[in-house]
């Protein structure tokens, strides 16, 4: 008898809701987490550990010894020294490594701090960013991560051990609630542009990534420049990298027509949602920025997981690790 109607049913319970996560949510996660699926990254770099090669790449490898080249092997691999020295081709063989270290990303900023269906941005990415966490200690992997904001950010080197979990957990949540004070929303002004938003938080990620690593990047991607994207790429060439995008309804499409009244805590507007052509104009914009967004990643072979703020976050990760496996 199949159980995927009766875990269908009990997904909702691990959903967070409102401005605000609590830390009592986070932990819940780790129920959630068992729901879906692991997604193992065992490409090797000698492309020898089997037939199938994942999706994901990264050489979180060990050397093990010396063989004879052969047809097909990757050049990289040659020891050229040997080869040098018996005067015929040999290449390296590694032994993947079972433990990968998992860093997760979690953008808690000014912009995340929104949602006009079920959850903020914010909320969503703390929660993915807990669902990740523990699906790593669950498989013995070590877990670090890095939570930022508009003035700050916590890193947390990768360890494996519960309590590194719970102390990236504490951090989440923490950021997560800073939110609700407008003062921890302004960025400072004496901090250089390349130190801010996702190009900081990057900068100080490469600092505790290792080659083989797993990075998850849950964010809505609004500070995305030429030097994260520079980050990226530098990160995405010896790393499993993972781009969540985080985003709302009311970010893709405008509400059905109306006059509504908007306010960011500080200011108040009036929105016009009647123009037809306004609100074409509107979900474009979106589309094209998305699309974009998604355009760069694929040039970096970068998978694109969307989490969307009014959808259960457990459901859209167990479909997206589904298309991956």
């Amino acid at each position: 008898m199949s159980m995927i109607p009766q875990i269908d049913s009990q997904v909702a319970l691990y959903q967070s809701k409102g401005a605000v996560i609590s830390l009592q949510q986070l932990l819940i996660q780790r129920h959630a987490a068992k729901i879906v699926e692991y997604v193992p990254y065992t490409r090797s770099i000698a492309g020898i550990s089997g037939l199938h090669m994942s999706k994901m790449r990264g050489r979180g490898i060990d050397f093990e010894e010396f063989r004879p080249y052969q047809q097909g092997d990757d050049i990289r691999t040659i020891d050229w020294r040997v080869t040098a020295r018996t005067g015929k081709p040999f290449t390296k063989v590694f032994r993947e490594e079972r433990e990968r270290p998992v860093i997760i990303a979690v953008d808690q900023s000014s912009s995340m701090f929104f949602g006009s269906q079920v959850a903020f941005k914010s909320v969503i990415a703390a929660q993915a960013a807990a669902i990740f966490c523990w699906m790593a200690i669950d498989n013995g992997d070590r877990v670090g991560g890095l939570v930022y904001s508009d003035s700050s950010h916590s890193l947390v080197r990768p360890k494996r051990s519960r309590r590194s979990a719970l102390h990236l957990l504490n951090q989440i949540h923490m950021y997560n609630n800073r939110l609700t004070d407008a003062a921890n929303r302004q960025p400072p002004a004496n901090v250089p542009a390349n130190q801010r938003g996702l190009a900081g938080a990057l900068g100080q990620i490469r600092r505790i990534t290792k080659p083989g690593s797993t990075l998850y990047i849950l964010s809505d991607f609004t500070t995305l420049d030429d030097t994260a994207m520079q980050y990226l790429y530098q990160l995405s060439r010896h790393n499993n990298v993972v781009c969540c995008f985080v985003y709302d309804a009311l970010e893709e499409n405008l509400p059905v027509p109306g006059f509504y009244s908007i306010t960011d805590g500080q200011r108040k507007g009036t929105l016009n949602s009647y123009s037809q052509t306004a609100r074409l104009t509107y979900q474009q914009n979106f589309q094209e920025r998305m699309g974009a967004l998604q355009s760069e990643l694929v040039k970096l072979q970068i998978p694109f997981l969307k989490l969307r703020t009014n959808q259960l976050v457990v459901e859209q990760i167990r479909q997206w690790t589904a298309q991956i496996l």
